[in-house]
């Protein structure tokens, strides 16, 4: 298990004391064999992990939050623990459980970070798909949709749609890998709605079939955030509130899989893809005038004025 140290945090590390980087060395080094030794922060793939200063000079205790990804784990932040009061009293309880509001901030900040990055590369180099992208909606209209759907929205899903809230899309495509769109909130209540209604009648037909037999088409807590297109809503990405990692669901009768990707990493690999192509994996980048075109699914119409990025 590779574990990844931003150097934004290492130097965090160094500025609490001396000892700091080291023990946070130490501590990639657990993590490498034991990714899951932190307990959830109660926000999707965060975990949180408090390393006693004691073992090491001139070290606090440390606070250290991780994302926890199926193939990597990325340190986020390091702070010092918050004193320790009475043992036992509530509020030293609360004090030693690191707050979800501030593992919260650090999503927000990473979905931030890299959302700036996506939209300067398609400004400067895709303005049609820029001018394509609706404006972040406010945080009034994101809890009207959780009292709607009665689904609490995660805060790195929350911070994305801050930002921007859906994709116009540009004859039909959107500006995501193999052409799919960002889903506007209206399309994501519709379609969330449309397929609990499935699910309910796929429940009354699981009532009288074998366990080994029934159907799961949706879940309360899959929120829907990217489709096949703009107004095509026959397959897409889902986000799994209660894991982080989104999954794909389709209409053509495949059951839903698992991408193994949080929001964050999924936009990261974006990021990357558009600033070096010779990155790309998942799909390759192109452009066609001022449109960002990914190879995998390409318009018949266009194929001739596609250009691959340069690497």
């Amino acid at each position: 298990m590779n574990v990844d140290i931003p150097q934004d945090v290492r130097e965090s590390a160094a500025q609490i004391g001396a000892g700091a980087p080291y023990a946070l060395k130490v501590l990639a080094s657990q993590l490498a064999d034991d990714p899951d030794r932190g307990r959830p922060s109660g926000l999707p793939g965060v975990f949180t992990v408090t390393v006693d200063g004691d073992l090491f000079e001139d070290c606090p205790a440390l606070v250290v939050g991780y994302l926890r990804e199926p193939d990597r784990v990325e340190i986020r932040y390091v702070n010092p623990a918050p004193p320790v009061e009475a043992a036992g009293s509530p509020k030293d309880r609360a004090e030693r459980r690191p707050s979800e509001a501030a593992a919260a901030g650090v999503e927000e900040r990473v979905i931030t970070d890299v959302w700036r990055r996506i939209a300067r590369w398609l400004q400067d180099n895709a303005p049609d798909s820029y001018a394509a992208l609706r404006a972040g909606v406010d945080p009034a209209a994101i809890a009207a949709l959780e009292d709607d759907l009665g689904v609490r929205v995660t805060a790195d899903l929350r911070a994305l749609w801050l930002l921007t809230a859906g994709d116009e899309g540009v004859a039909g495509a959107g500006w995501l890998p193999g052409n799919e769109a960002l889903m506007p909130l209206h399309a994501v209540a519709a379609f969330y709605r449309q397929q609990m209604d499935a699910q309910a009648h796929q429940d009354t037909l699981n009532a009288r079939r074998p366990e080994y037999d029934r159907i799961t088409v949706w879940r309360a807590h899959w929120i829907p955030v990217v489709s096949h297109g703009p107004a095509d809503h026959t397959s897409g990405l889902y986000l799994d509130t209660e894991t982080g990692y989104l999954g794909r669901w389709s209409r053509y009768n495949e059951g839903p899989g698992e991408e193994l990707d949080t929001l964050a990493s999924y936009l990261e690999d974006i990021a990357d893809m558009l600033e070096v192509p010779a990155l790309a994996t998942r799909d390759k980048p192109g452009l066609v005038g001022g449109v960002l075109v990914w190879g995998s699914r390409i318009d018949p119409a266009w194929e001739e004025r596609w250009r691959p990025l340069a690497s």
